[in-house]
């Protein structure tokens, strides 16, 4: 069993770096501007870092030399506590306390320099390591003093990731807290084990330590990843939703032109590969756009038309919670049909005519989500057969109120 628990955690190691890394590059950009994100993505590229020194490959490469070897093994050390500072000083971001930050930096400053005065307080030695017998390389006032910065930076980011994660109303936000506290408590595990090893030589849970650090590598990855996840989520979302309207919102902007902010694009695809507004504007500007031009088109509905639509789409046997997306596309189909015709349009409306509730709440200031979702729905509806098969009896324009 142990065996297995240590042959696991060894096959981890390589892609729980590469993942790592992977996080590490696609975070960087949004590290870079902003502030509140450096102190978490410098956690985890150091963390990164410190366990690509731990690959089997690289010790077997630093252990051909005994210099090396003991190269390797206190930079991979010091790194780990500057990622131990890093979580550290994302803990005092997170709480908005600069004297926090300050702090953070100072302690990590400390710590790194004591390190290096007691790994050279002793005579030139190798690797550090504790062996299952004897004493602790360099020493054990070393290895002491870099558990505590891993214990103290764990625990400390374990309680606060697991605070914020209960607090926040944001589901990305709660998702990366719970995953990074979560790789945070499987590294402090790490640490205690050795901890227990360094103090009363236990070597029980030594086994399992590969599979505590590789699958907190791949943890710490997750959470940084999740706002990309997020974003990756939302704009696919938003391009089902741009392809969807598009058939409708072109329709009904070549019968009103002027409510499109930018020249439509050729075609639906030059629309999604080359948009004429930010990405994340698009279906923005598509439901504000497609809704001033039903507005306008309000004006070229004749009378009775509406209550034509309602009983069309109950006699064509359309389901219920779609009836009202029908009907009202049965009715922009009309009104496109008489503005193109050139037919003169009613300034103000007829009492008969009005917004869906869908929207009329999105009108009135709410978020454009349930509207862009009524709207796919009259897309939809405006291609059906049913909507083409519907002929109201013809109207006099004569008979069009001015």
């Amino acid at each position: 069993m142990a065996s297995d628990l240590t042959a696991i955690g060894d096959w981890l190691a390589v892609p729980s770096v590469v993942c790592l890394w992977i996080a590490v590059l696609l975070r960087a950009p949004g590290a870079l501007r902003l502030p509140q994100q450096r102190g978490l993505w410098l956690a985890v590229a150091t963390a990164a870092a410190a366990m690509t020194l731990n690959l089997p490959d690289v010790i077997a490469y630093a252990t051909r030399d005994a210099d090396y070897a003991h190269a390797v093994s206190l930079v991979r050390n010091l790194i780990g506590v500057l990622s131990a500072g890093a979580v550290l000083y994302f803990v005092a971001a997170a709480t908005r306390g600069r004297t926090l930050q300050l702090a953070a930096w100072m302690g990590t400053v400390a710590w790194l320099t004591t390190l290096l005065i007691l790994d050279m307080a002793v005579p030139a030695h190798g690797p550090h390591t504790i062996p299952p017998h004897g004493d602790p390389v360099p020493s054990l006032a070393y290895w002491l003093f870099l558990i505590a910065a891993h214990l103290l930076a764990n625990i400390t980011c374990v309680s606060l990731c697991g605070r914020y994660s209960r607090r926040t109303g944001s589901r990305g936000l709660a998702a990366g807290l719970r995953l990074f506290g979560l790789g945070t408590a499987l590294a402090g595990a790490f640490w205690f084990v050795y901890l227990l090893k360094a103090l009363f030589g236990s070597t029980w849970a030594m086994p399992a330590l590969p599979l505590l650090m590789n699958l907190h590598g791949l943890l710490r990855a997750a959470a940084i990843l999740v706002p990309t996840l997020f974003t990756l989520r939302r704009t696919t979302t938003d391009i089902a939703t741009a392809w969807r309207l598009w058939p409708l919102w072109h329709d009904l902007v070549q019968a009103v032109p002027h409510v499109a902010l930018t020249k439509p694009r050729a075609g639906r695809v030059v629309e999604l590969l080359w948009p004429p507004v930010p990405r994340n504007l698009l279906v923005y500007r598509k439901v504000i756009e497609t809704r001033d031009a039903i507005l306008i088109l309000g004006e070229y509905v004749a009378p009775g038309v509406p209550e034509l639509a309602r009983s069309h789409v109950t006699v064509s046997g359309i389901p219920e919670q779609r009836r009202t997306a029908a009907a009202l596309a049965c009715v922009l189909k009309e009104a496109r049909q008489a503005k193109l015709a050139g037919l003169p349009g009613r300034p103000g409306g007829d009492a008969e005519w009005e917004l869906p509730a869908a929207m009329q709440t999105s009108a009135e200031g709410g978020g454009v989500e349930d509207e862009a979702r009524f709207l796919v729905d009259v897309a939809q509806a405006y291609g059906s057969p049913a909507t083409t098969g519907f002929t109201p009896e013809p109207v006099d324009p004569r008979t069009r109120r001015k």
